[in-house]
C-alpha cells in the first residue's frame, strides 16, 4: 500500500494503515533520494513469534509501522459519562538501531498521535493531533522501558500501570490504566494476518480490561475520571494489499462476562474480505480465535458526515452464532469523525458506543469503541 494519486480507495485503519499511508509519500527534512523503498529491508511479521512481556509493550524498531492505542469508558462522580481515544504511531524512514543511523539530525521515524475525547452527556466530540520527527529528542521510544512520546505527550510504563498522558489545557487527559487481565494475543501462531502473502499481517495483542483513573480536560475544566481502557498495540511492515479499501473494527467489553475484538475488511467489490476476524474471550475461559465464518455484522442504519460528505454506519447488529452472543450496537454520538489535516491527513470515525443483547440465554449489555475507515472516498492525499 501507499499513498498513490491515482486511487480514491485506501484501507485507512488507525494503526497500520494510517502510517503506510503517511510512510508512502512523506518528504522530510533528513531523508534522502533514493530511500524511498527502505521498507523492503525492514522485517515482516512472520509465523512463529512469541510474544514476552512486558519487554513487548515497548516498540519494535525493527518493522516499518507500529502503534499503541487506547480507548476507554469513563466517568466522574455525577455519573456523567466520557470517552477517550489516544492513539500513538510510529513509522521508520530507515531499518535498524537508533545508533546506526549517523548524524543526530538523521530522522529514522516519524510520530504521530491521535488523541479524541466523546462527552456524552453534552453530545460533544473533540479531538486534537500531533506529529515530529523522531530526532533531537523531539518525540522516540526508549529502549530499556515502555515509553513512547511526543513533546509533552506521552504513554509509559510506570510500576503497575501505564500512565498516559496528552492534550493540552483545553483538550487533554492525563490517566492511569492498570492491566486486569494477562495480554489477549490475536490471530494464530503469532500472527494477525491480513492478506494471502508472506509478511502481509502483523503482531497484535490486546490489553482488554484496564481499571483506569485519573483527569480529562475539556474546554479548560479538569475533570476527574475512573472506568475501563482497552489497549491495542500492533507491529508489521506490509500487511495489506489491493483490492482492499475499508476496515471496519470493534472492541466491547460485554459486562464482566466478556470481550470481543472484531474486524471485518472491506474489498472494492463490496464483499467481506476472507482476512477478518476476532477474538472473543469469556470471563475463566480460553480466548477464542473467530475466523471470517465465525461471525457477522449488519449495518443497522447510516449517517452522513456535514463535513468531510463520507456516509458511515451508525448502528450495527454483530451475531457471534458459535459463542450464542447477539448484540445491538449503537454510538454514544453519531458524530465521532476525526478529520486529522496536521498529523496522518486522513479521514475517520473513531467512536464511543453501547452495547446491548444476549449471551448464551441471558441479558448482556456493555460499551466499547468503533473504528471506520475508508468511507470518506473524497480524500486527496496532501502528503
Amino acid at each position: 500500500m501507499g499513498i498513490k494519486g491515482q486511487s480514491k480507495h485506501y484501507i485507512r485503519h488507525q494503526g497500520f494503515a494510517l502510517l503506510v499511508l503517511l510512510a508512502g509519500a512523506l518528504i522530510w527534512p533528513g531523508i534522502v533520494p533514493g530511500q524511498e523503498r527502505a521498507e523492503e529491508r525492514f522485517q515482516p511479521a512472520l509465523p512463529g513469534r512469541a510474544f514476552v512481556f512486558p519487554e513487548d509493550h515497548r516498540a519494535h524498531l525493527n518493522y516499518k509501522t507500529e502503534w499503541w492505542y487506547y480507548n476507554g469508558q469513563l466517568a466522574d462522580a455525577e455519573g456523567r459519562r466520557y470517552g477517550y481515544q489516544l492513539t500513538f504511531f510510529r513509522v521508520g524512514i530507515r531499518p535498524g538501531p537508533v545508533s546506526s543511523q549517523g548524524s543526530r539530525w538523521r530522522v529514522r521515524d516519524i510520530y504521530l498521535a491521535h488523541l479524541a475525547v466523546t462527552d456524552v452527556d453534552n453530545q460533544r466530540f473533540s479531538y486534537a493531533e500531533k506529529v515530529s520527527r523522531g530526532n533531537l529528542g523531539l518525540a522516540g521510544a526508549e529502549n530499556g522501558r515502555f515509553r513512547v512520546w511526543i513533546e509533552d505527550w506521552s504513554v509509559a510504563q510506570e510500576g503497575e500501570a501505564q500512565v498516559l498522558s496528552a492534550g493540552d489545557r483545553s483538550l487533554g487527559l492525563h490517566l492511569q490504566a492498570f492491566p486486569t487481565n494477562p495480554p489477549l494475543i490475536h490471530g494464530s501462531d503469532g500472527i494477525s494476518r491480513k492478506g494471502a502473502g508472506t509478511g502481509q499481517a502483523s503482531h497484535y495483542y490486546s490489553l482488554t480490561r484496564m481499571a483506569t483513573r485519573g483527569k480529562i480536560i475539556l474546554q479548560g475544566r479538569t475533570i476527574k475520571v475512573q472506568g475501563l481502557s482497552w489497549m491495542d498495540h500492533e507491529f508489521g511492515s506490509n500487511q495489506l494489499q489491493p483490492g482492499q479499501v475499508g476496515w471496519d473494527w470493534f472492541s466491547l467489553n460485554l459486562g464482566d462476562q466478556a470481550e470481543l475484538m472484531l474486524y471485518q475488511i472491506r474489498e472494492r467489490n463490496g464483499q467481506i474480505g476472507p482476512y477478518s476476524s476476532g477474538t472473543m474471550v469469556s470471563r475463566g475461559e480460553v480466548p477464542q480465535p473467530l475466523s471470517r465464518e465465525d461471525f457477522s455484522i449488519t449495518v443497522l442504519k447510516t449517517w452522513k458526515s456535514p463535513r468531510s460528505q463520507a456516509t458511515y454506519p451508525a448502528g450495527w447488529q454483530i451475531a457471534v452464532p458459535r459463542e450464542h452472543l447477539l448484540l445491538q450496537v449503537t454510538p454514544a454520538l453519531a458524530d465521532q469523525e476525526l478529520m486529522t489535516m496536521k498529523s496522518t491527513r486522513v479521514t475517520y470515525w473513531e467512536g464511543l458506543v453501547t452495547a446491548e443483547g444476549t449471551f448464551r440465554g441471558l441479558p448482556v449489555k456493555g460499551q466499547g469503541y468503533v473504528e471506520m475507515t475508508g468511507y470518506d472516498l473524497r480524500f486527496t492525499p496532501r502528503l
